[in-house]
């Protein structure tokens, strides 16, 4: 039997967590199947004050997920049709949360969601065999390895928060 990533893994910065997972495995169970594929692209939102945080216009009910213990699952629709995965991370009462960006041999979040068949059902649910969708370890990846840049679709957020690198790219060969 894999192992499956604790709460403990969650429970630390977002930064960390997010570049953390490159390499690590996101695994979906649905109608009795179960599919693992390599997490490759994570971005991370780190609280109130990260601009381009969800967060940081305030607790709502949209938002209130990201206030949960780490490990719980926080997924939400932009733009009327497409789903967002992010993981919960750091303390209760701290919103911030990784995005889940890409898989191998997927690049792109919706497509991410719409293929592991992930929609607002998960929503406020924790990672694990019980909400048929968690992460296992996988190889570690050598920090030299990932590349860093500048998140993607948040220039409303200014110039300091928008430029932040904090997505984490894992780039494969062909």
């Amino acid at each position: 039997m894999k192992k499956i990533l604790t709460q403990s893994f969650f429970n630390r910065p977002v930064v960390e967590v997010a570049e953390d997972l490159i390499g690590c495995y996101l695994v979906r169970r649905t109608q009795g199947k179960t599919e693992r594929y390599m997490i490759t692209e994570t971005e991370a939102y780190d609280g109130c004050n990260d601009l381009a945080c969800h967060a940081s216009k305030g607790r709502t009910s949209r938002t209130d997920i990201m206030f949960a213990e780490a490990g719980h699952i926080y997924v939400y629709l932009v733009y009327g049709m497409h789903w967002m995965l992010n993981i919960v991370t750091g303390p209760k009462d701290y919103p911030a949360a990784v995005l889940i960006r890409g898989i191998e041999g997927l690049h792109g979040p919706a497509r991410v969601t719409k293929k592991l068949q992930i929609d607002k059902g998960l929503n406020r649910k924790k990672l694990g065999k019980e909400s048929g969708l968690w992460i296992e370890p996988g190889e570690k990846i050598p920090k030299r390895k990932i590349k860093k840049t500048p998140r993607i679709g948040v220039d409303y957020a200014g110039p300091i928060w928008s430029k932040k690198k904090w997505r984490f790219i894992l780039p494969l060969s062909s």
